[in-house]
C-alpha cells in the first residue's frame, strides 16, 4: 500500500495525468486548424459563412499554450474582424481557463500569420494586453469534449454601443461551437447571433 501511494506522488511529480484530466495540450489540439460555418450557412440564412483559424505560437516556451486566432467573412478573407490571442491555463483536474489577449498596434497588419510556421514570431507574449474579464472557463467533459463560458457582466464591449459581451464556447475534436453577444446597459442584446451558436466544422488535413 505504501510504494503504492509513493507511485502515485512520484508520478504525479513527473506531469503524469488521468486520461480524463484536463490537458491543454490536448485542447489545443482540437483548437488548431481551420474552420468554417458554411455547412450551418448552408442550411439556415440566419447564419453567415464564417472562417476561423487558429494558430499554436510560441511553441518554445516550455508549459506554456498561445494560439493565434483570426476570424473572418468567407467574402473577406483578408480582412477579419477579429483577432485576438488565447492562452490556455489548467486550473484543476476538469478545468482550464482561456485567456482572451489583444494585439498590440493594429492588429490587420497580423492578418494571415495562422499561415505561418511560427506565428507572432515579430513580437512576445508581454506586448499583448489581456481582455480583463473576457477569460472563459472550460470544464472538461466525461465524453472529452470541453464547454465554458465568459462570467457575468465582467468582459468590457463598445461595439455598436455594447456595454458588455458573453461567450459561450463547446469544443469537440472537430467542432466549435461559439456563441458570441453583446449588451447595453440595460441588458439588451445589440450584436451577435440572436438565434443560437455559430458551428464551426473543421476541415480535413
Amino acid at each position: 500500500m505504501r510504494r503504492a501511494v509513493l507511485l502515485i506522488v512520484c508520478l504525479s511529480a513527473l506531469g503524469f495525468h488521468r486520461a480524463d484530466d484536463a490537458d491543454p495540450e490536448r485542447l489545443a489540439g482540437f483548437m488548431t486548424g481551420a474552420f468554417s460555418s458554411k455547412a450551418q450557412a448552408d442550411t439556415d440564412k440566419e447564419f453567415f459563412d464564417v472562417h476561423l483559424h487558429m494558430a499554436r505560437a510560441w511553441k518554445d516556451r516550455p508549459g506554456e499554450y498561445w494560439l493565434y486566432v483570426e476570424q473572418a467573412m468567407a467574402t473577406a478573407l483578408d480582412k477579419p474582424y477579429r483577432q485576438r490571442v488565447y492562452k490556455l491555463e489548467k486550473k484543476s483536474d476538469k478545468v482550464i481557463m482561456s485567456r482572451v489577449y489583444d494585439l498590440p498596434g493594429d492588429p490587420l497588419k497580423f492578418a494571415g500569420a495562422w499561415k505561418k510556421d511560427e506565428p507572432l514570431a515579430d513580437i512576445k507574449p508581454e506586448q499583448l494586453t489581456e481582455k480583463a474579464g473576457c477569460a472563459i472557463t472550460l470544464l472538461r467533459k466525461a465524453d472529452g469534449s470541453y464547454s465554458g463560458a465568459t462570467k457575468g457582466q465582467g468582459c468590457v464591449s463598445n461595439l455598436k454601443g455594447a456595454s458588455y459581451a458573453t461567450s459561450e464556447v463547446t469544443i469537440t475534436a472537430d467542432t466549435l461551437t461559439s456563441w458570441d453577444r453583446g449588451y447595453d446597459s440595460a441588458n439588451k442584446q445589440v450584436w451577435g447571433s440572436v438565434k443560437g451558436p455559430y458551428v464551426f466544422k473543421k476541415s480535413a488535413k
